[in-house]
């Protein structure tokens, strides 16, 4: 799949507008929505504002990955984020899919279990939420203004209860398909359950899905194998975080986990990996840069994709370099529904509110960004 890869076109000298074939998606430039949770999916179920949504932020040959969607009735840990275990919940996806796809965007549905990083409000009969682990986040969480993130201890899960999980993903990605959804990532960072389960600071099991970095990946290839299985794997994308310590969630050694899981991906073929840039000082007091991911780039064999924090310079910069194939934006799309075109002429760009991230609000910090106008 590396044979994908191509030179920016000399007609387009921005390399974050030149061409890129996916697969068998072709790009008509690098510039990726990347996932954003925003609370606006009111009980559990994508809502029809989400149609203009994301179909401001597409464009003709574009890619966008939806926010967060929970794979089973456990896998909830934020108000009004959406689903996609039940039917009804699938055919809530489709008109957004379709308002996609009429404009010629290519979309993939993030599916996620928060795992641990729930409390019993978002449980089915008030459980506990589940996780690798028994060990509870000891530190609550503000999520726009409330308190909603205060965290409960956790169910450790048995090896049949992680098969049932495993099984969830892969028929979450099946609804995505019957959806409309173009494939799927499978979001196994930021200290949601997959991450839980391959970070040592979290996973202290004993069994075969704990102790060696080998078995603490187990999990993750499990879901990545029965999804690419079910739906093909040139469907199949996956975001990782290996230096982020999210929601407690750090691994003592990140350089040698984000390199066994890019080599391990390549086994099952999928499309692309996704990984969230390093950019701070970890807990364990290592010092990580953007130039961490080189060895990820070079043993993942698909298309690359990287996330954190860019801006158009550093963008065209990791692409020119070959850092990257693929460069997700989140807060400067949330907030300039025409980025690409904004790129392309190098204007202004709103500044966004983090007042209105996680409100729920239809509109407000949603849909009534501005669009560049040309003519001013």
């Amino acid at each position: 799949m590396g044979e994908n890869r191509e030179e920016a076109d000399d007609k387009l000298p921005i390399p974050l507008l030149s061409s890129y074939n996916m697969g068998c998606f072709h790009l008509c430039h690098r510039i990726v929505l990347a996932p954003m949770t925003r609370l606006r999916s009111y009980n559990f179920m994508a809502q029809t504002h989400a149609v203009l949504y994301y179909s401001q932020r597409t464009t003709e040959g574009g890619f966008l990955i939806s926010e967060a969607s929970g794979i089973s009735d456990t896998a909830q840990g934020y108000p009004h984020t959406p689903g996609i275990w039940r039917k009804d919940q699938m055919e809530a996806w489709k008109p957004i899919v379709k308002a996609v796809h009429e404009k010629g965007g290519v979309f993939f549905c993030q599916l996620w279990h928060a795992g641990r990083v729930s409390n019993y409000s978002y449980q089915p009969n008030g459980n506990p939420p589940v996780s690798c682990t028994d060990k509870p986040i000891q530190t609550d969480v503000d999520i726009g203004g409330s308190n909603e993130a205060i965290f409960s201890p956790p169910h450790r899960l048995t090896v049949e209860e992680i098969s049932q999980i495993v099984d969830d993903f892969r028929v979450a990605a099946k609804h995505a398909i019957e959806a409309g959804f173009d494939g799927v990532e499978i979001h196994a960072a930021n200290g949601y359950l997959v991450d839980q389960f391959m970070k040592d600071q979290v996973n202290d099991r004993t069994d075969e899905y704990g102790g060696s970095l080998e078995s603490r990946c187990r999990f993750p290839l499990e879901i990545v194998e029965a999804v690419a299985q079910e739906i093909g794997p040139q469907r199949v994308g996956i975001r990782l975080s290996p230096y982020a310590d999210y929601n407690e969630c750090g691994d003592s050694n990140p350089d040698a986990l984000g390199l066994y899981m890019a080599k391990a991906l390549n086994k099952y073929n999928i499309l692309y990996c996704h990984v969230i840039e390093p950019r701070m000082i970890t807990q364990f007091e290592k010092q990580v840069t953007r130039s961490s991911l080189v060895p990820m780039r070079k043993a993942f064999k698909g298309t690359f994709i990287v996330a954190g924090g860019y801006n158009r310079d550093d963008g065209n910069e990791v692409i020119t370099r070959g850092g990257a194939d693929l460069v997700a934006f989140g807060r400067l799309f949330l907030a300039n529904p025409d980025l690409p075109r904004r790129f392309e002429l190098d204007s202004v760009l709103n500044k966004y509110d983090r007042n209105t991230f996680y409100t729920h609000d239809p509109v407000v910090g949603y849909t009534d960004y501005p669009f560049l106008d040309i003519n001013s």
